[in-house]
């Protein structure tokens, strides 16, 4: 990694414009060329600095405030099969397993956001339904302190 990737990484950490050419900002910044801000990019996700490149929506802007929190109890022999099964469902944005605790028996996480708590409600039962697991505690958020990725 050399100055320049440095100061486009930099230059995108909180996102591209969207627009037609969303890479030309950041190539006349650095005084190169689109395709060569692209292939650095590309360079960078390759080698592994870059993780991951993709779009993220602040889902409460746009109305999504129902943010459920499912915790399963799913059989240790099942999780594997049923974690598969969850992770299938599209409202479900993460899908975990976590160790069970003294006091806690759950060990599977999903997250759902929906528009309304009924709706997460919903989609918990289908998946109720799907994976024939009825232990589940649903924890809504109350309010976001915080949402940001990595910064350099």
């Amino acid at each position: 990694m050399d100055d320049t990737d440095e100061k486009l990484l930099k230059l995108i950490q909180n996102g591209i414009h969207i627009v037609s050419r969303p890479f030309e900002k950041p190539a006349l910044d650095l005084g190169i060329n689109e395709d060569e801000v692209i292939k650095r990019i590309e360079e960078l996700i390759e080698s592994g600095v870059v993780r991951r490149f993709g779009a993220s929506i602040g889902h409460r802007t746009v109305g999504i405030i129902a943010n459920g929190m499912c915790t399963w109890n799913v059989p240790d022999e099942r999780v594997l099969e049923v974690g598969e099964v969850m992770a299938g469902f599209p409202e479900v944005t993460h899908c975990y397993e976590r160790s069970r605790c003294d006091d806690w028996q759950y060990n599977m996480y999903t997250m759902i956001h929906s528009y309304t708590k009924g709706e997460c409600e919903e989609v918990i039962k289908q998946i109720s339904k799907a994976t024939g697991i009825t232990d589940y505690a649903i924890l809504f958020s109350e309010r976001e302190f915080k949402k940001s990725g990595v910064r350099i």
